[in-house]
């Protein structure tokens, strides 16, 4: 009896760790994914002169995130501001396109500081920033 107790009080520590553990994880690979796909957009802007209309066009039409839902892009440049990203203010947080994982939540909306905005990977700045909108 005692063994069976020790077991589910050492389940009901560990399962949180892991959870956390596992976001954090899923975290770093939504990163590098944005990462790399940023880079397959730049090869792509070097050698046509124009960025892509969709990641398709890139060869990553599909792409899914560590959680299952596909990468978002916007060509900012090609559709204007009104579909970009922003911050709590409401100014854009590119110029050039938006690139982003819609995060644990599988939610998103336009303005990155909004609570279920708050889990996405996004790609900020021009690429300066990738990482957590609420780190943002």
């Amino acid at each position: 009896m005692m063994a069976i107790a020790l077991v589910g009080v050492l389940t009901v520590i560990a399962l949180p760790i892991y959870g956390g553990y596992k976001l954090k994880v899923q975290n770093a690979q939504a990163q590098q994914d944005v990462v790399a796909i940023s880079a397959a957009i730049q090869s792509y802007w070097t050698y046509n002169r124009t960025l892509p209309n969709s990641l398709a066009d890139v060869g990553l039409a599909g792409k899914l995130d560590p959680w299952g839902n596909p990468y978002v892009y916007y060509n900012i440049e090609a559709n204007g501001k009104g579909g970009a990203r922003k911050d709590k203010a409401l100014n854009p947080i590119n110029t050039d396109y938006d690139l982003y994982s819609k995060g644990a939540n599988g939610q998103s909306k336009a303005q990155i500081s909004s609570k279920v905005s708050l889990y996405d990977i996004i790609r900020a700045n021009n690429g300066a920033y990738i990482g957590l909108a609420s780190n943002y």
